[in-house]
């Protein structure tokens, strides 16, 4: 059996672990977020996607890392209140992890794996999201600069929740 999303687990914000196929059957957004970086009032955009169409199976998945400019120095408590309080995030953000080099989280190292982008697979900043479907195979990677705003038209044009 191939890899997909649900061949993976992550610890999450209180530092429990979390099995992704937890998300079986849901269209989910992966996004490498920062708390200091010049992308997080994305988490607004992102919590208004997630609120749009959590009741039809869509879920945005967070992972906080501190691997571009040190955007990402403080430890849970600080990115749970970036998050939770300052953009009001209602979706899973899990705990600080690395999406490039060695050290890579498996389940990034999967992601690009299957979507590279014009420049290679490597996560190039903060904010680069990918969809996978509701078979937890990956569809689509958008690169930071890419917003949550036409991440929604790109769902809605290809009828993803329908």
């Amino acid at each position: 059996m191939s890899e997909n999303l649900y061949s993976f687990k992550a610890i999450n914000l209180k530092g429990e672990e979390v099995l992704m196929d937890k998300y079986k059957g849901k269209l989910v957004l992966i996004v490498n977020i920062a708390s200091k970086c010049g992308f997080t009032p994305q988490l607004k955009g992102l919590e208004s996607l997630y609120k749009k169409y959590k009741d039809k199976g869509f879920v945005v998945l967070a992972f906080p890392c501190n691997q571009f400019a040190n955007q990402e120095p403080g430890d849970s408590q600080s990115i749970h209140e970036t998050c939770h309080i300052n953009y009001g995030v209602t979706f899973p953000v899990f705990s600080k992890i690395k999406v490039n080099g060695k050290e890579a989280h498996p389940l990034y190292k999967h992601l690009k794996s299957k979507k590279v982008s014009k420049i290679g697979p490597r996560i190039n900043w903060n904010f680069t999201k990918f969809l996978v479907d509701r078979n937890g195979e990956v569809i689509k990677r958008f690169e930071p600069n890419i917003s949550p705003e036409k991440i929604d038209k790109y769902i809605e044009e290809n009828n993803f929740l329908s």
